[in-house]
């Protein structure tokens, strides 16, 4: 089957947003709320096991601080918490702290220039999305992209697939047709579980997972004189570019 579109999780895999990016706006929203709560960079790692942010502080409470007494209204409590994280997270995004991770601005540009369709599957806010795209591309990046699927938009998020499920019937496309790119073991079992074949570029939280049913896994997309090592899929080191995309999708 040909290859027409690409679609990319955000988080870990645009850009290397949670150690350095999200983590640090849950705490500033903390420390803005009053509480004394703070996530260090090895406790994030635990959280990531649950996907969306909202969820995550539910977690957090579950595993970490059971002793807290959540508000009548915890529910919106909650919402209110994430939605100032959000704020936070934006404002080091406008102030250029987050880059985009190698290889993944220029594999855009050469997917446009192909004529290759772009798409979005997150579990992210949509506002961190764009403000992730206009930061790093430019406001007009958020054009490119056909579908934007990001957060609460379907009722289950990631490991299940229907994040990748709404994406591809919104597009009018076969999985078949599409490559899907990931970072961690929850978005490979949605985006798989959707049918897709995936590419995944792992991070300091995510090279340890369990990514059984990925295509390729690599340190990152690669650049020009900075080839990425494949970890799993083959051997060496590359750069993933687009008729080697082409190649992947027709084996």
């Amino acid at each position: 089957m040909s290859l027409q579109a690409l679609i990319f999780d955000v988080d870990g895999t645009l850009a290397d947003t949670e150690r350095d990016g999200h983590r640090p706006a849950f705490n500033a929203a903390f420390r803005e709320a009053g509480l004394d709560w703070d996530w260090d960079v090895a406790m994030y790692g635990e959280l990531l096991a649950v996907t969306g942010g909202k969820e995550r502080i539910r977690y957090y409470l579950q595993r970490f601080n059971p002793d807290f007494i959540l508000p009548d209204n915890a529910d919106a409590w909650i919402a209110d918490l994430h939605k100032a994280k959000t704020r936070h997270y934006v404002r080091m995004l406008s102030e250029g702290l987050i880059p985009l991770r190698p290889g993944v601005k220029r594999l855009i540009a050469e997917a446009r220039a192909e004529g290759l369709r772009l798409a979005i599957a997150t579990t992210t806010t949509p506002e961190n999305v764009t403000a992730l795209l206009a930061a790093t591309l430019g406001p007009d990046s958020i054009g490119w992209f056909e579908v934007i699927a990001a957060g609460d938009i379907v009722p289950k998020k990631k490991p299940d697939p229907a994040i990748y499920t709404w994406a591809l019937e919104r597009m009018g496309l076969a999985p078949e047709h599409c490559l899907a790119f990931e970072d961690s073991r929850n978005g490979v079992l949605s985006s798989t579980g959707a049918g897709l074949r995936t590419v995944v570029t792992v991070n300091d939280y995510t090279r340890d997972d369990d990514l059984s049913g990925a295509e390729l896994v690599l340190e990152h997309l690669g650049e020009p004189g900075e080839p990425a090592n494949i970890l799993f899929g083959g051997e060496g080191a590359l750069v993933v570019d687009i008729p080697f995309l082409h190649k992947l999708a027709a084996r």
